[in-house]
């Protein structure tokens, strides 16, 4: 009988070295230890374990039946894999018995020579979920979503033959997410496109307490020894053990609409706690998913390590966006995050700055360099020497209105002034001198370290000044939103799918409707489409694209502005052409779960499902109207301008258990 056969130089091609649950990001070096870094005590251990994930133990922990085993030829991490043969009737399988109540999702990696093997989950016998897969011999990733076990239950993983061989590596248990938002839709596509996005995005979740590698990545791929993950989920490359502040950053939205709060505020202190002096207020690029040691393929001393500047300013962002998901008020009184905060907008910005003179502004620089000595914008294949980047500079600006936004909420009204006051003056300073006179192609987006201004394409350090909304409303905004489509549509297109998935933000932010569907649609679309990084595996399989877009269908479409510390939220219909209607259901934020539809944009409808205290809704719709009708109520209009946008809005109190509706007219 033969065993998992592929053809050499195919099982070479697709080789994917992996150890269980491995994955990290962008940057790579030579390996090299990493330093501990601060970080919350280690997580009791996990409820729900799988003995020997990856079969580097051999047939430890699994059952076998004749026509299958375990073998070294087409591993999907590490050394070895277990295989079934072409035929009917052969199966592996591990049986574990749950400690305690939960929910949760089974992933694998898996590859196969022919169709209809099956991978199936059952308790106490029965099957919970199953997957008949399809005939494809790269590695890709499986999961087997929301498997609820009570105390004593016995969970059955099972691998079962099929028409062609059927090879199975590196299991993973996950946490089942804490919100299951559901959407509902006039167009297909995107219910098509949220069901697999929460799915994928939560089977990169770890079960913290599990045992796992440590220090893997291409070069190591056994890792350099065995830690205890705690609360975490994957961003980044899927053939290292870490996750990276540049996806996480981007991740982190996707993280909120699924409650997975406790991984957000996890790792970003464990970036904060990393910001040392001897770091020069730098955080760490990657960490393992212990969350508390650097990942070595990108650290290898003080004074070299993978560090890029929209990261730091990002981190601050992001913190702040994290506090309004989640209401958590560590995120104003944990000194770590606090003093990274002010750090990064002070000290940091004084520390890198000295090679581009800004007048009465700082603006915070690279080297040009490289990675490893600190680079200006997160374009790291340009080969340009920057000083200062677009990314850079407008990441500096949303973390000004973040410290501000975050220092008002602490209750220093003097701090949130000064920091909404630098917000303003760099603005200022951009939009007057640093993106130059030019428009569309013409402007600006970075400068060198000898003082050279850089127009034309640059990626990130060019849809990142849009997208972080520094640059000021009006005809220069939208020639370059013209430009950046155009060269993301054309000879400007990134080969990496990681870099698409900003589009799509970039576009909605900017009140391109449409535009923003139309990257949606593209980055789902390729999610088939093997990775640039053949050790990757599919787009499919990078975190950044499920989380993502499940934060672009919240955030975009349905133009949800989360506050739990405050109570509230803001939403405006953003919905594309052709789609009439959207819906969501089991929306948390905070301690509160809500359902929004908006049909078209003239009507938006909010229930308050469950909750502790009433929610004030800002219910806005785009243009002048002469009244708007709450509950089939007119009230006389109020207006705003948000971003160049005049909005008419009006702003109900949402008790928990009602339903209000608000539209135009």
């Amino acid at each position: 009988m033969t065993r998992s056969r592929v053809p050499l130089l195919s099982a070479l091609a697709l080789l994917l070295p992996l150890t269980p649950l491995a994955l990290g990001g962008r940057a790579a070096a030579v390996a090299q230890a990493a330093p501990a870094s601060a970080s919350a005590s280690a997580p009791a251990p996990a409820p729900l374990t799988v003995t020997n994930p990856g079969f580097e133990q051999g047939r430890t922990g699994w059952q076998f039946t004749s026509g299958t085993g375990v073998a070294t030829n087409y591993p999907h991490g590490a050394a070895r894999l277990a295989y079934l043969d072409a035929g009917s009737g052969m199966k592996v399988s591990q049986t574990v018995t749950a400690a305690g109540r939960g929910t949760y999702d089974v992933s694998a990696w898996i590859a196969t020579g022919g169709p209809n093997g099956r991978y199936t989950a059952r308790v106490n016998g029965a099957v919970a979920a199953t997957l008949t897969l399809p005939s494809a011999s790269n590695y890709r990733r499986y999961t087997l979503s929301r498997i609820a076990l009570a105390p004593g239950d016995r969970l059955e993983i099972a691998f079962e033959s099929g028409d062609g061989w059927v090879n199975a590596d590196d299991v993973m248990l996950s946490p089942a997410s804490p919100a299951d938002p559901r959407i509902s839709s006039s167009d297909p596509k995107i219910v098509e496109m949220f069901d697999w996005s929460k799915r994928k995005a939560n089977s990169w979740v770890h079960l913290p307490g599990t045992k796992g590698p440590l220090n893997v990545d291409e070069n190591r791929t056994g890792g350099s020894g065995t830690g205890t993950y705690a609360a975490s989920y994957w961003a980044g490359y899927a053939n290292r053990s870490g996750y990276y502040s540049r996806d996480m950053a981007h991740q982190l939205s996707g993280a909120g609409v699924l409650a997975l709060h406790a991984e957000n505020k996890s790792m970003l202190r464990s970036f904060a706690a990393s910001a040392t002096p001897a770091h020069k207020y730098y955080p760490a690029w990657a960490f393992n998913f212990d969350t508390s040691t650097y990942l070595s393929i990108d650290y290898k001393s003080p004074v070299n390590f993978v560090r890029e500047v929209p990261a730091t300013f990002e981190l601050v962002q992001k913190s702040e966006e994290a506090y309004r998901w989640s209401g958590d008020r560590a995120y104003l009184d944990d000194p770590a995050l606090w003093e990274f905060y002010r750090h990064a907008t002070d000290e940091f910005v004084t520390l890198h700055d000295g090679l581009k003179d800004n007048g009465t502004v700082q603006v915070a620089e690279g080297t040009g360099q490289g990675i490893f000595q600190g680079t200006a914008s997160y374009n790291e294949q340009s080969g340009e020497p920057l000083a200062e980047a677009g990314d850079a500079i407008g990441s500096q600006y949303q973390a000004y209105l973040a410290m501000a936004s975050l220092a008002r909420s602490k209750g220093d009204g003097a701090l949130a002034d000064r920091y909404e006051t630098k917000a303003r003056d760099l603005k200022a300073y951009f939009n007057s001198t640093w993106i130059g006179s030019g428009s569309g192609s013409a402007m600006v987006r970075g400068y060198t370290t000898d003082g050279r201004a850089l127009t034309g394409w640059g990626k990130e350090n060019s849809w990142f000044m849009p997208m972080k909304q520094i640059i000021d409303p009006g005809p220069r905004r939208e020639a370059y939103l013209d430009f950046i489509d155009q060269q993301a549509s054309g000879p400007g297109r990134p080969s990496n799918i990681e870099a698409l998935t900003y589009l799509p933000d970039t576009f909605f932010r900017n009140n391109r409707n449409d535009t923003g569907w139309k990257w949606m649609k593209d980055v789902y679309d390729h999610k088939d489409v093997q990775h640039v990084n053949t050790k990757q595996g599919t787009n499919g399989d990078y975190p950044e694209v499920s989380f993502t877009l499940l934060g672009q269908t919240v955030e975009g479409l349905l133009g949800v502005s989360p506050d739990a510390p405050s109570h509230a939220l803001s939403t405006r219909s953003r919905l594309p052409s052709g789609m009439d209607w959207l819906r969501i259901d089991d929306l948390r934020i905070g301690d509160s779960t809500f359902s929004l539809r908006h049909d078209g944009t003239t009507k938006s409808t909010l229930t308050h499902a469950s909750g502790t205290s009433p929610y004030t809704w800002e219910a806005r719709f785009p243009g002048i109207y002469a009244t708007l009708t709450v509950d089939g109520v007119p009230q006389p209009a109020r207006t705003k301008v948000v971003d160049g946008v005049t909005y008419t809005y009006a702003t109900p109190t949402v008790t928990p258990g009602r339903t209000i509706t608000v539209q135009t007219g």
